[in-house]
């Protein structure tokens, strides 16, 4: 049977309530607000005449983890065909006690193997659409992942799943876009909208972050950093048009973002949060092996939900769940015939764990296993036989070598990267990168590829995380050879691998006096003697990572650089196949290395 929307009806859950009230100078210092529960073996008292239950079942974060995991002891958990089955479950569950409502919090897919599967399995499906359909989403935020393979991609996203779903995004201002203001047009793409459920309405507002230019391939979407005035209007106009329970569903990054947020908010009943994969729970609620509950700015456990004052006095509970397919979250709140939320139930309130065993354990979707997770395992396991190069040498990734010294198969990323720097730099606007930076720390594969084939597989292997291509145009000199100095201490993950350049360093000594010399790849000396003979600045690739100043780069904070829409793992498969020919010989990268880095 094709993947669709399905309903049901069984029993409601019953719970204690926790009694929301207005607390003004809650709002007005915007710390969280104790909330006290009724004790937990009485059932939950249905809402007063006119007053509505809601149960919100939530998402963020799902990046494309579409395949199930096996935990320590054999259990199977997450994977889109059981999340979408848990999501049924309970929306099934809760139905006969009220409205439901489903939300997702943006980042719906991410570059990688699993996301390739879509694109380059030859079979025109976008398994990630699938999969978000078969949840049966009322509702989407956008998040900085779905932009990162450009604007037109997420266009493409947005075409592929149901037209039943609207994206909000009250924040963005996707006029520069032609294929996303298509999207606006057709109103794929809102600012907010109006869910009916059970014969209730419920107004669903989105927030993306502000961040965006530095997070992702942004093109020429303009995003509002004003959060708050741009929140507060759309409840505002919901409000207006007699809608009175809102919901803001935002992708912030860190849910200390929207707890912070929460206090400059009028008219905003719940927040679901986004971007940051926080584990939210209370004290009893289940949690899948090996997690644990995640804390505040000051060190306090995160509670499922976190109730933060707003400013018009209002009590307001915020969720978020750790993504990846993982957690399905469930609030369930009380509203007032005025349309106030009054309590929350704090026993069926809870992140509900994606797994085969265990009170919550649920069979996966058969048609989503058959339509999205068996093509997407089948060209994962490709991966393995697909071969993009040979090489007559062996690349050394060792977590030791590549973080202590330069390797073959650290100079081979770093050339990748610049590379593919200097490939995309035009259609960018910027200057052709110079020299290129990469963390060891980035470099996974922890073993030696021994001479011979290097699969696609290998590419993920060695750089698995979703890094982008990136390129600061204009850097300081100054910075980059502050960068280099960081990196030239070994041990750490931010030990450089490095290309278009040479150094000598001594990486024992302090800080800031590591580099003794410095010799761009066309014979320009940069560093001489330990003191650096060059100004004005210089193009450098690296990935976006390390360009916001991770890793302990700091001297690469707040330079300006351009994101482009090429991963790391594609610059390395595309440098092994059309840069080296498919070949990666011992006369390019010795075993030995080839004096880029020297170290006394």
């Amino acid at each position: 049977m094709p993947l669709s929307r399905r309903t049901s009806t069984a029993s409601a859950l019953a719970a204690a309530v926790l009694v929301l009230g207005p607390s003004a100078a809650a709002a007005q210092a915007g710390s969280p607000v104790p909330v006290v529960p009724v004790a937990p073996q009485q059932p939950a008292p249905l809402p007063a005449d006119g007053g509505v239950r809601l149960t919100l079942l939530h998402a963020n974060d799902l990046e494309s983890a579409l395949l199930p995991e096996t935990d320590g002891a054999g259990a199977e958990q997450a994977g889109a065909a059981r999340f979408a089955a848990l999501v049924e479950r309970q929306r099934a569950a809760a139905q006969a006690g009220g409205p439901v409502l489903a939300l997702a919090g943006g980042d719906l897919f991410l570059p990688g193997p699993q996301l390739d599967a879509s694109r380059l399995d030859g079979t025109g499906e976008l398994y990630d659409a699938l999969a978000f359909d078969a949840a049966g989403f009322d509702a989407s935020a956008i998040g900085n992942h779905d932009l990162d393979l450009t604007p037109d991609f997420l266009a493409d996203y947005l075409d592929a799943v149901s037209e039943e779903t609207p994206f909000v995004a009250a924040n963005l201002d996707l006029s520069g876009e032609p294929r996303l203001q298509v999207e606006v047009e057709d109103g794929t793409v809102v600012a907010s909208t109006v869910v009916e459920s059970a014969g209730g309405r419920f107004g669903v507002i989105g927030l993306t972050t502000p961040e965006l230019p530095e997070l992702t391939s942004l093109g020429e979407v303009r995003v509002d950093p004003a959060l708050a005035e741009v929140a507060n209007a759309q409840a505002a106009a919901l409000e207006a048009a007699g809608v009175s329970k809102v919901v803001l569903v935002s992708h912030l990054q860190d849910v200390d973002n929207e707890v912070a947020l929460v206090p400059q908010l009028r008219g905003v009943d719940v927040v679901v949060a986004a971007g940051g994969g926080e584990v939210m729970a209370s004290p009893g609620d289940a949690l899948l092996p090996g997690d644990a509950v995640s804390t505040d700015a000051a060190g306090a456990p995160l509670s499922y939900p976190t109730v933060v004052g707003a400013a018009d006095g209002a009590r307001v509970p915020v969720v978020t769940t750790s993504g990846l397919y993982r957690y399905v979250g469930q609030l369930v709140v009380d509203f007032d015939a005025e349309g106030r939320l009054v309590a929350v139930d704090d026993v069926a309130s809870r992140p509900l764990p994606v797994t085969s065993t265990g009170p919550d354990a649920v069979a996966p979707d058969p048609d989503v296993v058959a339509e999205v997770e068996e093509p997407v395992a089948a060209y994962v396991d490709g991966l393995a036989s697909q071969v993009v190069a040979r090489t007559e040498v062996p690349l050394d990734g060792r977590r030791d070598a590549v973080r202590s010294r330069e390797t073959g198969l650290g100079s081979l990323v770093a050339d990748s990267l610049l590379a593919a720097g200097r490939a995309g730099a035009e259609e960018a606007g910027v200057a052709p990168p110079v020299v290129a930076l990469q963390n060891g720390g980035g470099l996974r594969n922890d073993s030696v590829l021994p001479a011979g084939d290097v699969s696609a597989l290998d590419t993920y292997d060695v750089t698995p995380f979703a890094n982008f291509v990136a390129v600061a145009p204009e850097l300081p000199v100054e910075a980059f050879v502050a960068a280099v100095d960081h990196g030239a201490g070994a041990g750490e993950g931010s030990f450089a691998q490095v290309a278009g350049f040479s150094y000598t360093a001594d990486p024992d000594a302090p800080a800031g006096s590591r580099v003794q010399s410095l010799t761009l790849a066309d014979g320009t000396p940069v560093v001489v003697g330990g003191q650096r003979v060059l100004d004005g600045t210089i193009s450098v690739a690296s990935i976006d990572f390390l360009l916001r100043g991770s890793d302990g780069y700091d001297a690469l904070d707040g330079a300006a650089f351009e994101v482009l829409p090429t991963t790391q793992q594609q610059a390395l498969q595309t440098f092994l196949a059309d840069d080296l020919g498919g070949t990666v010989t011992a006369a390019q990268y010795p075993e030995a290395g080839t004096g880029r880095i020297t170290q006394v």
